[in-house]
Parts: structure tokens; sequence; C-alpha cells
């Protein structure tokens, strides 16, 4: 205890320096903790969204690129499923519900409100197939009324019995939709649902811009996403064939990427850190030149002596991670917060890390452990120097 005494009073004897060092520390610790707590959110929703829908294939309009060129004004043109192609989807997906449909934007009044939303169109008879109504009733094939997402309701103060304006033309609100958050299908919670039928009446478009299919048992989505592929893509790629799991890997392998280059940064701060702590540690070992050298004169061992300096490196990493970890713990979970509201705010998703939790905690406790590693190998190299000092000539030092 004697040693870490004098390599704590050295480290206040010299605040200024010793905080600057902590600030390296400090800030890879909060970058690690932060974003570690930021991609475990991430994760989660994105794993929730998915096994609320895992068994679905998404099947939409594959856009070729015929001159190579990705700008190319060709490759933008809008592109849809034909009621032929159609037809061939439900042959492939035999019992398994298919149901086609049309998304769009549009543009929404209702009273003193206007704003843009998301369209969708549906046969009368898929619409329950897909949404739960909260209030109201589902349109029929003659209806010439809609359904609004929850959210949009709220926004907007609809009701059952409402009249609105889509694109201009005057509906009656028929039913309100329970909430049902993002998903990788569709997200009406903020959105207008429409018949097909009054649709094609209204706009004369019989074509689709997407297909969804409810797979009974998932074991068959890869000999499903197959028999499409070869009933639709023989001669060329008319539709591109995706299921949740795909999206899910998808995302996993694109969060991987983003988390080793954030992680990353992370770990630069604490290498800067760690060279900021080898320079204080070698100053620090020249002004007490003298001094080590009355203390091997007195009989100090050299591992005495290492054991003092790395007492001061595990002070100053202690203390800085320490600091970081209690700062990641809040800026973690707000930067999870906003980032989750700016994602997926508008599908009403509800995604807000606690504050405290396993896995919040976890990852605080190894970007402490983490700086405090950093800290104590940056030392290594000062202690064993002053250890090494010839205790004679370190008595002349001046």
């Amino acid at each position: 205890m004697v040693f870490f005494r004098i390599a704590l009073r050295n480290v206040k004897r010299h605040k200024m320096r010793s905080s600057l060092a902590a600030v390296g520390i400090i800030i890879g610790v909060i970058a690690i903790a932060s974003l570690g707590i930021l991609g475990s959110s991430l994760t989660t929703l994105m794993t929730g969204m998915v096994s609320d829908v895992s068994d679905t294939i998404l099947i939409s309009p594959h856009i070729a690129i015929s001159s190579g060129d990705p700008f190319d004004p060709r490759n933008q043109l809008a592109s849809t499923i034909s009621k032929k192609d159609i037809a061939e989807i439900i042959k492939a997906a035999g019992q398994n519900r298919a149901v086609p449909m049309i998304q769009a934007t549009a543009k929404v009044k209702s009273g003193d409100k206007t704003g843009f939303v998301i369209m969708y169109v549906l046969k009368s008879e898929d619409i329950p197939y897909l949404m739960d109504l909260e209030s109201g009733q589902y349109p029929r094939t003659t209806s010439s009324g809609c359904l609004v997402g929850r959210l949009l309701a709220d926004d907007h103060d609809l009701n059952t019995g409402n009249r609105i304006s889509v694109d201009g033309t005057d509906l009656r609100v028929l039913g309100i939709l329970e909430e049902r958050g993002m998903g990788v299908d569709i997200n009406p919670d903020y959105a207008v649902i429409i018949t097909h039928e009054w649709y094609s009446r209204q706009y004369g478009q019989e074509e689709f811009s997407k297909v969804i299919i409810r797979v009974q048992d998932t074991s068959e989505i890869d000999s499903i996403e197959s028999a499409i592929d070869a009933r639709l893509n023989r001669k060329k790629e008319i539709v591109d064939i995706t299921d949740s799991h795909e999206l899910l890997q998808l995302f996993y392998d694109t969060y991987n990427a983003m988390n080793v280059f954030l992680l990353g940064i992370g770990a630069v701060a604490l290498f800067v850190s760690a060279v900021s702590i080898l320079n204080v540690m070698i100053i620090s070992v020249t002004e007490r030149t003298k001094e080590i050298g009355v203390m091997r004169g007195i009989g100090t061992k050299r591992s005495e002596v290492i054991r003092m300096f790395l007492y001061e490196a595990l002070i100053i990493g202690v203390g800085g991670s320490i600091i970081g970890g209690i700062v990641s713990l809040f800026t973690g979970y707000y930067i999870s917060k906003s980032a989750n509201e700016a994602l997926f705010g508008m599908a009403g998703v509800s995604t807000a890390t606690p504050l405290i939790s396993t896995t919040v905690l976890s990852y605080i406790i190894f970007a402490i452990l983490f700086g405090t590693l950093t800290s104590v190998l940056a030392g290594l190299y000062p202690a064993w120097k002053a250890a090494n000092l010839n205790p004679i000539e370190a008595l002349r030092y001046e």
C-alpha cells in the first residue's frame, strides 16, 4: 500500500497533466460503450420486427440495369407486376396466401391539416388478412371509403365516420387500424388503406407494386421462392424475391460492418489516450529520476518500482474509465433513443433502450475494463525503464 500511496500522491501533484491523459480514456470508453448500446438496441428492434413476420416472402418488380450505368435514366422508371405475373405467383404459392398490393404516396387533407402519407391499395378481401381493426368496419368491394392507421388518426384527430381528402378525392373514414408498429412487409400506422376495386375504377390501374406471401409452414419458404423464380425469372429477371430472414441477415451484415468501423473509432481514441499516458509516465520517470535513485539506494526492489509506476497508470486508467462509463450510461441511452426515433418513429415503433439493463451494463463494464487494460499496458514501458535505472547514475542526475 505504500507504493500505491506514493503513486496516488504523484497523480495529485500533477493534476492537470494526469487529467489530460485521462480525457482520452474517457472519450474512448464513452465511444465503445455508447456505440455498443446503440447497436444492441437496433439489433433488438430489427430482430423483433422480423420475428413478427418471420413467415413472410416479399416479391417486388425487378429493375434491370441494361446498360450497366447506374445513372441510366431508364433504371429510374417505375415498375409494376402485371396481372399475369400475379397469377403465376399465386400458383407458385399454392395453399399459402398471396396478397398483391399497390404502395404509393398520397396527399391527405383533413380540416386545416395537410400532409403526405403512405397509401396501400389492396383487394377488399385481403385487407383483414394483413391488418386488424381497432374501430369501425372493413371496406367492402363497392365501398368508397378508407381505413387509416392509428398514428395518422391521432395526428389528424380522425375518428370513424370523418371525411378526409386523399389526393383531392373526398373519402369517408370507415375504420381505424390497430397500432401495428414497423414491419418488413408493411407499415400501416401512418398510412391510408383503400380497396383495389375502388382504386382501379378511379385511376384505371390494374398492376401491382409488390406481393406479400404469408407461408403457413416456414420450412416451405425456400421451395416457394424457387417455384416463383422458375415461373417468372426463366428468361430474364422480372421480380426480386426476398424473405424476412434474408432481410434480417442483411441488417446483421450491415450492422456488423458499421459496428467494426465505429468501435474502431473508439479503439483509436483509446490508442491516442494510451500514447498520452505513455508520454505522461515517461515524463514522470524523467522528473523523478533522482527520487528513484534514492529509493533503489535504500533497498527498494525493481519489482516494487514497477508496481509503483503501474499503480500510477492504473489510477489514471480506472479514474478515466469509471467517469467514461458513468457518462456513457446516459449518452448511450439518449443516442439510442434519438436514433430509434429518427429511423422508426414515424412507423410508431417504441424501442427506447432501458437506462439500466443487463445488456447496457455489460457494454459499460467491457468498456471500463478495456480502458483500464489500455492504461496499464501504456504504463509498462515507463515502469520497466524506471526499474532499470542505474541507482548511482540516477542519484547523480540533475
